[in-house]
């Protein structure tokens, strides 16, 4: 058999796939569910596209950023970053196991994480904190932070 014809049948068989699962969306299930899951990850990747990791100046870039998307006031959002954490996303408070920019509380934060989009990811993921935080505060206000 020719390399030609090897090609052809790899095509074929490529097209061949292409319409089955184009005709039959229920086919790549596994694939849906994890989409269907985590909606608010894909969005909260490409909203804000700003480095937090370049440091605290960066970090508060952010909080301004989806503070604003969420329609949550900015500089109330900066300040408590402030106090919880000083905008370090690696802030630990050992006494109460409190965690990340906004010192969500150990035991809260893998529900939160999960309720708001973010399940897996950890509270020291200054992106997952300041968007679970936004969006909690949207819903709730500032109350637990006050």
């Amino acid at each position: 058999m020719t390399h030609a014809i090897r090609v052809r049948r790899v095509f074929i068989a490529t097209l061949l796939l292409t319409a089955i699962i184009t005709t039959f969306p229920g086919a790549p299930a596994s694939a849906m569910r994890t989409q269907e899951r985590r909606p608010h990850t894909i969005s909260a990747i490409t909203i804000c596209p700003i480095p937090w990791q370049h440091g605290p100046r960066e970090v508060k870039r952010l909080i301004g950023c989806v503070a604003r998307f969420y329609g949550v006031g900015a500089g109330t959002a900066i300040a408590i970053a402030y106090r919880e954490s000083k905008f370090q996303p690696r802030a630990y408070n050992a006494r109460s196991c409190a965690k990340g920019i906004y010192q969500h509380l150990c035991r809260y934060w893998p529900t939160r994480a999960d309720d708001y989009g973010f399940a897996g990811w950890s509270a020291f993921n200054a992106r997952a904190n300041i968007f679970v935080t936004m969006r909690m505060v949207r819903q709730y206000g500032w109350w637990p932070w006050r």
